[in-house]
């Protein structure tokens, strides 16, 4: 993007927000049911899109990070926003030389036989190009995108003042979502990926994480030309695990393909530490040995120790369809809201894991995808913020995993290689099998009568100190709110005081502006201090 074109930009965002704010503002005040307002989502969801592949760069990027946020956005809305592909046109090679020689201030022959001038892939943020390096070896080079932090600042100074005004103004359905923690929540992932430098310590820390690993590729790194703005690595060849021609040639099968992979990524999901949150087809290649070939490290996250423990113990507890174990782990992290029914819980899950593959045989999978949403949503269910990207990663591989073999052959492949795992952190067979014992009839009759009596004074507990809270801050927060629309009052009076040239109006509201701001501040304080007490979902 050319600087001249910041203000056309800024303006194209901040009118796109405003038509948003207005239909919202028209449902809301005609009352509309929901199923108007679900079509209004669609089409909301349609018009941002048309926008995002207009301006391009960074909006498409943050377009991908919305589409995640499924527990907190409309499905109406993620539906038209869930395939962007963030793929823009590359820029002009002269530009790119110009980056290149500035940051290792060198003619690029000075390290380079060649480099080729057409890029091999071009996103929002880096570009890739083909090169050869001054003894031969065959690199790629990724690099910045010429005036992506210009237009950083810009969409994110925009956000920003939407932002602002959504919290202050706009109607939004109580408990919808929290608009400041989502900006954050994309500022921080995008500024992260911006910086070339996190990228190359995230990719030295996976290859020495899997130096050991057989069946894994990944590309060494050239640290000594690369920089916060550009990173040379050693040119891979692979296959696409969507190529179909190219999988028939090779010598391994596609279950074992599938095989290697959950081997891989599920260490990553369940042990502490970081792992690829961005495993698309694009960055996960096989070579013609049969070898996971791993890319692009920009989008990372990490699970803690706790956080992992609870997953392994979901996990063990979904495989040996100890429910009430099951629920207690989603609890400890914080999927379930307090007012959520640990029985009803139960139950649920239950069901979910009596369904049978072949049953997909005999429905619509989109209609069950978003009966499936819908349910989600109507249950005191919720993604905690930093479990986001963990999901991404997840549905992400799940994705590639199906393309490569059926339900069934995934669900015998998996097993084995968590048991497997199982057995290499120390917990043997008797650990499943105590697991297994808690499910079982008479050990329930057992535990019941001890938490029996426990549990109606904890649910109790919870639900009033919830109550309390949520009451406190919602008078903190109105009163925020009607401080600030007093201040604008007062500016208001202040004007017409001058104006009218009235000594008496422009005194009084000068006294309504400076007490009201002073009000907003001292309750913007302690509103902030009361987020803490808060949970997750309304931070």
């Amino acid at each position: 993007m050319k600087t001249p074109n910041k203000f056309r930009r800024m303006v194209k965002i901040l009118s796109m927000a405003l038509m948003i704010f207005l239909q919202i503002y028209w449902y809301k005040f005609r009352k509309k049911p929901e199923k108007d307002w679900e079509m209004l989502w669609v089409k909301i969801g349609k018009n941002f899109r048309e926008t995002l592949f207009e301006l391009e760069g960074l909006l498409i990027k943050i377009g991908q990070l919305l589409s995640i946020r499924a527990d907190l956005l409309p499905q109406g809305f993620i539906s038209q926003i869930q395939d962007l592909t963030d793929n823009v046109p590359p820029s002009d090679w002269e530009e790119i030389q110009n980056i290149l020689e500035g940051e290792w201030e060198e003619p690029i022959e000075h390290y380079f036989n060649y480099i080729d001038q057409k890029a091999v892939a071009s996103a929002s943020i880096g570009e890739v190009y083909k090169g050869v390096l001054k003894n031969g070896k065959e690199v790629a080079i990724k690099v910045q995108r010429p005036n992506i932090q210009s237009i950083i600042n810009t969409d994110f100074r925009t956000l920003g003042i939407i932002i602002w005004f959504a919290d202050h103004f706009i109607p939004l359905p109580k408990g919808f979502i929290n608009l400041k923690v989502l900006f954050k929540e994309l500022k921080q992932v995008i500024e992260r990926e911006v910086d070339f430098s996190l990228e190359k310590n995230t990719l030295l820390f996976f290859k020495e994480r899997f130096k050991n690993e057989a069946s894994m590729v990944i590309p060494d790194v050239y640290s000594d030309i690369s920089t916060s703005r550009v990173l040379v690595m050693e040119w891979v060849d692979g296959i696409r695990l969507t190529d179909e021609s190219g999988l028939d040639q090779l010598e391994v099968s596609r279950e074992e393909l599938a095989h290697k992979l959950i081997e891989l990524f599920l260490p990553q999901w369940l042990e502490p530490g970081t792992f690829h949150a961005d495993p698309h087809t694009g960055n996960v290649l096989v070579s013609k040995e049969g070898k996971i070939i791993l890319f692009d490290f920009g989008m990372t996250a990490e699970i803690s120790q706790r956080d992992a423990s609870e997953f392994q113990g979901l996990i063990e507890s979904l495989l040996s369809k100890n429910y009430a174990r099951a629920v207690e782990c989603l609890m400890n992290l914080g999927f379930l809201l307090p007012e959520a029914d640990p029985r009803t819980m139960e139950r649920l899950l239950a069901e979910l894991m009596s369904f049978k593959p072949q049953q997909l045989k005999e429905m619509d999978i989109m209609a069950l995808k978003l009966e499936m949403n819908d349910l989600i949503q109507a249950l005191p269910i919720q993604v905690p913020t930093r479990f986001v990207f963990l999901g991404r990663s997840v549905v992400t591989m799940e994705g590639i995993l199906r393309g490569l073999a059926t339900e069934k052959e995934l669900a015998e492949i998996l097993k084995p290689v968590f048991l497997d795992w199982l057995q290499k952190q120390g917990n043997n067979k008797w650990s499943f099998l105590w697991y297994w014992l808690q499910s079982q009839p008479l050990f329930k009759i057992i535990h019941s009568f001890t938490e029996f009596f426990k549990l109606p004074q904890k649910l109790e507990d919870i639900k009033e100190n919830e109550q309390r809270r949520h009451f406190q801050f919602t008078i903190y927060e109105n009163y925020k709110k009607q401080m600030f629309q007093l201040a604008a009052a007062g500016l208001g009076g202040v004007a017409f005081g001058i104006y009218t040239e009235h000594q008496l109006i422009l005194q009084l509201s000068a006294g309504i502006t400076i007490l009201s701001s002073l009000g907003h501040v001292i309750f913007g304080y302690k509103l902030k201090k009361w987020l803490k007490y808060m949970h997750e979902k309304r931070r």
